[in-house]
């Protein structure tokens, strides 16, 4: 086998890079697609689907990656990168577009008066050791420990301790800003849910009106009302019955677990002994069981007047 041979038997075995075609492939780098828009042979395609469809896969695949290899390229430890163009085709997004989060009062009250919100500065100068320190957090110069000394106002109570009143305004603003907080997510949550936020907490305040006339001894049924007030409705547990035309296997089961709780006990228990206890002792019984030695004691219990 001369030479010739040789690489026609290469050739054969391993088909060109080069693909041509009688209309250009577009390409989107970007997102990695070939867009081949030549016509399909309808014919091949009846005969050799298969073979027909590889062939064209192969060919795009092909024309591809000569334009991903013509790319610039960088280099890293992991291995040599191409540098891919933004993309041009228009995918569409799996989730809709988030929602703008809902705006607090503040945020609203400054968006009417125009109030900008300005960055200051995080640190503060603290005369007392001539440097700049945090205006909170961790060596902060709010720290209270730092104030060994606190001067006295003079309209205020010469025996009124000063920092007891600073520890519970600082409570007092730390609960302030909870409630805030707290009410901020209701009225996010209303405005999300598509409701009035004042509208919802007046219901809630509506509520808890009703529920706290109904949490007297006559659950609000003789207490003053005022005009046009709400009655306060008392709600009971629903009873309910057995059905008196229910078939004879359901009543049967009820029977029979009535009759296996009674011979075998609950959970293999013969009896309940808080229960047992209790009803005997408000029966004015005389005798306790001892289930662990299996004996009886009698014991002097209290008597029934």
């Amino acid at each position: 086998m001369d030479v010739t041979e040789q690489l026609q038997a290469l050739k054969l075995k391993y088909k060109s890079v080069e693909v041509e075609k009688l209309i250009p492939v577009d390409f989107d780098l970007g997102n990695l697609v070939a867009y081949d828009t030549n016509s399909v042979d309808v014919e091949e395609l009846r005969k050799n689907g298969d073979r027909y469809l590889h062939d064209i896969a192969r060919e795009g695949t092909q024309l591809l990656l000569n334009q991903i290899f013509a790319l610039p390229t960088e280099s890293s430890p992991e291995g040599v990168y191409a540098k891919l163009p933004a993309g041009t085709t228009v995918v569409p997004r799996a989730k809709p577009i988030p929602k703008d989060k809902p705006l607090t009062r503040w945020e609203k009250f400054a968006k009417v008066k125009g109030i900008q919100k300005k960055k200051t500065s995080r640190k503060t100068y603290d005369e007392s050791v001539q440097e700049y320190k945090p205006k909170w957090g961790y060596q902060g110069a709010n720290n209270t420990a730092d104030d060994w000394i606190k001067e006295v106002p003079d309209r205020a109570d010469p025996m009124e301790d000063q920092y007891e009143k600073a520890r519970e305004e600082k409570t007092a603003r730390v609960t302030k800003n909870k409630t805030q907080e707290r009410r901020n997510l209701q009225e996010a949550a209303a405005t999300a849910a598509g409701q009035n936020p004042r509208d919802v907490r007046k219901a809630e305040v509506r509520k808890k009106i009703l529920e706290s006339k109904g949490a007297t001894a006559s659950m609000g049924r003789f207490d003053k009302q005022l005009k046009n007030e709400d009655a306060v409705k008392v709600k009971r547990t629903k009873r309910k019955f057995e059905s008196a035309t229910q078939d004879g296997a359901a009543e049967k089961e009820g029977v029979m677990n009535v009759v296996k709780k009674v011979l075998k006990g609950e959970d293999g228990k013969l009896i309940n002994m808080t229960t047992a206890v209790k009803h005997v002792h408000q029966k004015g019984g005389m005798k306790v069981v001892d289930m662990d030695e299996g004996k009886k004691k009698k014991q002097k219990g209290r008597s029934k007047k």
